[in-house]
């Protein structure tokens, strides 16, 4: 039924520009998801704990699905992302949108998963959570 929802944007773009919801759908918003410990050897609160922005990204984007999942939807009923990244020492303190990208790509626009949702990244000084680049929240659409 994704017919239901407007998604407009260049092709090419792993982002839609615009998305429309219709009225009769449910709107499900998706509280912020921080990384989990990708090396459990590293010293804890650190960035090398939780990965690099790829790593991190990917990380939350799980997290993302499986909480969806559990409410009967996937990552194609997202409509709209908000990321929010802490920069990094080997970009001189800014954001590491490439690594964001790479970590982004293999969830949204793809043949398995061609939704793509609105999305926004900013750039903050910190996260919650020690050594955590990354969080991600959202909107999800349910249609009855």
């Amino acid at each position: 039924m994704s017919h239901d929802i407007l998604r407009t944007g260049p092709a090419t773009s792993p982002i839609s520009q615009t998305v429309s919801v219709p009225a009769s759908a449910e709107l499900v918003f998706l509280s912020g998801a921080l990384p989990d410990v990708a090396d459990p050897q590293a010293p804890q609160g650190t960035s090398a704990a939780y990965g690099d922005t790829r790593t991190q990204t990917e990380s939350v984007l799980r997290k993302l699905q499986k909480v969806l999942q559990d409410q009967g939807l996937g990552l194609g009923d997202i409509v709209q992302l908000r990321v929010f990244l802490v920069g990094v020492p080997e970009l001189e303190g800014r954001l590491d949108f490439a690594g964001l990208q790479a970590g982004y790509l293999p969830f949204f626009g793809t043949a398995e998963q061609p939704n793509k949702p609105a999305r926004t990244a900013i750039q903050v000084a910190g996260l919650p959570l020690p050594g955590a680049l990354v969080e991600i929240d959202g909107i999800a659409v349910r249609r009855g």
